[in-house]
């Protein structure tokens, strides 16, 4: 017996390919399926050749199908986003039986194995999701602009780049922002950046490239740079708490999980806030990192529905998946 596990972000993809007993055989990482991004078709096609690729490393037939497949996809938005995904999934014959979920579900349970919690994603962009101990779910919309959202590698990029602008032209205070935003791209001055994008000659999304020098740069005592910094942690707080609050879960003690590439910067005065916020509003509030990358919490989910939790072997084998795939290293 065999589990597919999918984590398909708006900027990369996992699959990972498990055994029934938990070994981990495959795991590989692409470029985004979104079909938000890149259309239905063609993120189909993307996953099928990481599909393939994962199998042939488990030595696996190309062809076959995973007894049981997960798929933890940006852009299952909505009932209707989510009925599309698995019916296309179900045509694709990836697995013979396969649940869609929001791909910001997955990291609680990498996070807990209370089966409830909230996650806290900030990766290319946000979002934040929850499940109460009674099984009630709750999402944020997570579609930029136009649902209110600020943050994520996109937006941080973003920020640091108009920070930069306006230091250099004298509309804003001086800020180390100004060397390493252009140099970042190879350039000299910020508005060359500017220009750059403008002209179509660097791609908009290669901004959130700039996140990791934001947090150096805040580290290094930049308030320029740490003001950009707590402005995430203060959103994620905003988010965590709307979460908290609509599942009632105020009063108890929640794992809360941080996820996604942006939290890769150590930075503890960040975390410190976010932590600090969402204690503020439930005090009992457990608030972590979480241990290991997304796609593990769709191969868990996977192996929940193979092996009752609780029951013999699913210990070991839970085990034995989070340790290979907490080791996990793609290849950059």
């Amino acid at each position: 017996m065999t589990i597919l596990a999918v984590d398909g972000g708006n900027s990369k993809t996992d699959v990972a390919i498990v055994a029934d007993d938990g070994r981990l055989l495959a795991a590989v990482r692409g470029p985004t399926v979104s079909h938000q991004q890149v259309g239905m078709e063609t993120g189909m096609d993307v996953l099928a050749g990481l599909v393939a690729d994962a199998r042939g490393t488990a030595g696996l037939p190309g062809a076959g199908a995973a007894d049981v497949g997960v798929y933890g996809l940006a852009g299952a938005d909505t009932a209707g986003d989510t009925r599309r995904l698995a019916a296309e999934l179900d045509r694709r014959g990836f697995a013979t039986v396969g649940e869609v979920l929001n791909d910001a579900y997955p990291p609680i349970r990498v996070g807990t194995d209370r089966g409830w919690g909230v996650a806290l994603i900030c990766g290319s962009g946000v979002n934040a999701a929850g499940i109460a101990p009674d099984g009630r779910r709750a999402r944020l919309a997570a579609l930029g602009d136009i649902s209110g959202d600020w943050g994520g590698g996109t937006d941080i990029g973003m920020a640091a780049l108009g920070a930069a602008v306006r230091a250099r032209d004298g509309r804003g205070p001086r800020t180390t922002l100004e060397r390493s935003v252009p140099a970042a791209f190879g350039l000299a001055r910020p508005i060359d950046v500017t220009r750059a994008i403008e002209a179509g000659r660097v791609a908009l999304s290669r901004l959130r490239a700039l996140a990791p020098a934001v947090f150096e740069a805040a580290g290094a005592g930049d308030t320029v740079a740490r003001s950009i910094v707590d402005r995430q942690a203060d959103e994620l707080v905003a988010m965590g708490t709307a979460i908290l609050r609509r599942l009632a879960m105020t009063r108890r003690d929640p794992d809360v999980i941080l996820a996604g590439g942006v939290f890769a910067a150590p930075d503890e005065a960040f975390e410190t806030r976010i932590r600090e916020g969402l204690r503020a509003v439930a005090p009992r509030a457990r608030v972590r990192r979480s241990p290991g990358p997304p796609v593990l919490g769709a191969a868990l989910l996977a192996l929940d529905r193979r092996h009752r939790p609780g029951s013999p072997g699913h210990a070991e084998a839970d085990a034995r998946l989070r340790a290979a795939l907490e080791a996990w290293r793609p290849p950059s």
